[in-house]
């Protein structure tokens, strides 16, 4: 049998950041160099980072990744390497892995389908490479075979299937498999959401299976960009079994996951499938041939060290922590920012924002030890140790309206968590602003006349204080509002949505207050409960802007929050028109009345219309599902609308039928 070791190297790159790119890419070189691997792939783009943006269009940058590419050249003696990176050609830029071996270029294979829907926007830069085409590329007078390529090297035959080919009914791999490839690479930038990974691991291992080949996938880890997430996860299978999976989440700069496959038993197993008839034209036009020499390897077990939380029953509750806990960190340190500030009433949603910056302390030291937090901190003067009262500031701002229960929640929350903790008194400031307005007016401003303007000063007054310690302390003020608070505008612009990151703007009410019930009790595996929650979770969700004496709360603002969710699901996501969205939600809510749930599905309508504009100012916030409100790169909906009237009226006469 012929074995031969493999891997997918992950690492955790950022835009533009040709220094540090080229950094993760050598240290995984490295270690793969030390494990012995001789093909090792890593991921699309790695070179420059994915998540250029329009910075894809400066000329600057496809031969700067050219230059950074022949640096890291002389680091590939003795392997395999696949190393993305852009590729400009006849006018074109393509999205291009190129293969070097031993320290040289093999040549570059270009993607042939383009993520363009969700938040991506590949098309907007690259072209799709057609099917079947090869030419030359000329860099410096040196030319180099692009396009629809495999390679044999040293006998053995090695694919591509970049990213999104393989997210597609005409898989590349279909057509490589007729040609004899032995291993198929893919190179991806996928970004995370809940439950996506069971989705990877099915097309690589019916890829594996199918195709009769070995599979290496391998992915981005990190906050790259500032709202995409890359949960790493590298895949590796070969005839359609799993035989090694690497960690998720880490904070790591880089890993590297192998494995030792043999090439003989995928080789016989499309001998063995009837349906397999391999190309015989004998013409070889996309294959690039190249010797290398691959030595005799001892078989090794697979390497399937998933963590048990992944399938657990709150894998989702998992995911979520792991997944914005990564993305601050890294947010954190490539803003270069000391630590955070949030401004903690005391409620769910600030709550669940402190709670995930102190996790976030907690989780890298764990993994990386404190002396390597410290040394991806090296801006920061004067941090000592990486702890989470350094790392995170928590500031309660209290009025007439706020209640004692809400302010004891914080100061006990904060205490717990080992923040640090500030407590300003704000309702003499929105009184004087509230005076100043009412002399110039020539009139008193009152709860019966002014209800949301009064509201309103007391969030936006919350500002300037916490903008100031933030400042002070060179930290990143971080908005705490939810998904479904954004749906239907339910925060003050200026307010208690100022700040640089809005971590769980990408979450609705109904799954944090879960989240949060789930933390008290249990917590993340390998980390630990916070019991302090209790205080927090005993409450009815309130923003406390108006007098105690009116019991304001949330839900009676809006709607109950599952409700909520349940309608911007069927409006938003799966978009249902006003009177489809009420059918739908009858069946699943039998006991609220026709009249109020019609009234509450209008006046969802009309709430997600007139906010677009909030939607539009919102703090960047984290892609967790396809759910996202972001107008930035998933829900785009005009500021300005005719606000569905003519839908409205037809759900009225609907639930107006006898």
């Amino acid at each position: 049998m012929q074995l031969l070791k493999v891997a997918a190297g992950v690492v955790n790159q950022t835009p533009l950041d040709w220094a540090g790119n080229k950094a993760n890419i050598l240290n995984a070189l490295a270690d793969a160099r030390a494990q012995q691997v001789k093909i090792l792939c890593l991921p699309e783009l790695c070179i420059c980072g994915y998540g250029c943006e329009d910075a894809f269009h400066s000329p600057g940058l496809s031969r700067t990744a050219w230059e950074v590419l022949q640096e890291i050249l002389p680091a590939t003696q003795g392997m395999i390497v696949a190393l993305g990176l852009p590729v400009f050609h006849q006018n074109a830029l393509f999205n291009a892995a190129c293969l070097a071996a031993d320290g040289k270029i093999l040549g570059f294979a270009a993607k042939r389908f383009l993520a363009g829907g969700g938040i991506h926007y590949e098309p907007r830069w690259f072209k799709p490479w057609p099917s079947s085409v090869r030419t030359e590329l000329v860099v410096n007078g040196t030319s180099y075979p692009l396009g629809d390529l495999y390679f044999e090297c040293g006998g053995i035959k090695i694919g591509f299937e970049i990213c999104e080919d393989a997210w597609v009914a005409q898989r590349p791999g279909g057509s490589l498999s007729l040609e004899g490839v032995d291993i198929l690479l893919n190179p991806s930038a996928s970004h995370f959401a809940f439950g996506k990974m069971e989705i990877r691991k099915r097309f690589v291992l019916e890829g594996s299976r199918a195709f009769g080949v070995t599979y290496v996938y391998t992915n981005l880890l990190g906050n790259e960009a500032g709202r995409a997430i890359y949960d790493g996860g590298a895949i590796i299978a070969s005839g359609g079994s799993l035989v090694a999976l690497g960690p998720r989440f880490s904070c790591a700069g880089h890993s590297v996951t192998s494995a030792v496959v043999d090439i003989d038993a995928t080789r016989m197993s499309q001998a063995r499938t009837g349906s397999f008839m391999p190309v015989l034209s004998g013409t070889g036009a996309n294959v690039v041939r190249a010797e290398f020499g691959f030595p005799a390897i001892a078989p090794e077990p697979p390497s399937l060290q998933e963590d048990t939380w992944e399938s657990g029953e709150r894998a989702k509750e998992e995911e979520f922590t792991r997944a914005v806990t990564l993305a601050l960190f890294d947010y954190m340190r490539k803003s270069r920012s000391c630590g955070f500030v949030v401004s903690l009433s005391g409620g769910a949603d600030s709550s669940a924002v402190s709670c995930l910056v102190a996790l976030m302390v907690e989780r890298a030291v764990k993994e990386l030890g404190g002396d390597e937090v410290l040394r991806k901190l090296p801006y920061w003067k004067g941090l000592a140790a990486p702890e989470i009262r350094a790392c995170l500031t928590c500031v309660y701002q209290g009025t007439e309206n706020s209640s004692a229960t809400g302010q004891r929640a914080a100061r006990e929350l904060a205490h717990a968590l080992g923040a640090a903790f500030l407590e300003l008194e704000i309702g003499g400031i929105a009184q004087e602003y509230v005076d100043l307005v009412s002399r110039s007016l020539g009139r008193t401003i009152t709860w019966e006349a002014d209800d949301i303007a009064l509201q309103n000063i007391q969030a936006r007054v919350r500002a300037p204080g916490v903008w100031l310690i933030a400042n002070l302390r060179n930290a990143l003020l971080l908005t705490t509002s939810d998904r479904s608070e954004a749906a239907v505008g339910y925060a003050t612009m200026d307010g208690d949505t100022c700040g640089g990151v809005a971590p769980i703007a990408g979450v609705d009410k109904h799954f944090l207050r879960q989240w949060l019930c789930w933390l008290q009790e249990k917590g993340p595996e390998g980390l630990h409960a916070i019991p302090a929650l209790a205080a927090v979770n005993a409450q009815v969700p309130t923003p406390e802007l108006r007098p105690l004496d009116m019991q304001q709360t949330a839900e009676a603002d809006l709607m109950p929050y599952d409700l909520l969710d349940a309608v911007e699901r069927a409006v938003i996501r799966d978009k249902k028109t006003p009177a489809e969205a009420f059918q739908l939600l009858r069946v699943q809510f039998p006991t609220y009345e026709a009249g109020q749930l019609a009234a509450w599905i209008e006046r969802f309508f009309r709430l997600w219309c007139r906010n677009q504009w909030k939607r539009e100012r919102y703090a960047p916030s984290f892609h967790l599902d396809d759910e996202n409100l972001d107008p930035k790169t998933w829900c785009r909906f005009p500021i300005l609308s005719g606000g569905f009237e003519r839908e409205l009226a037809e759900l009225r006469a609907h639930v107006a039928r006898p």
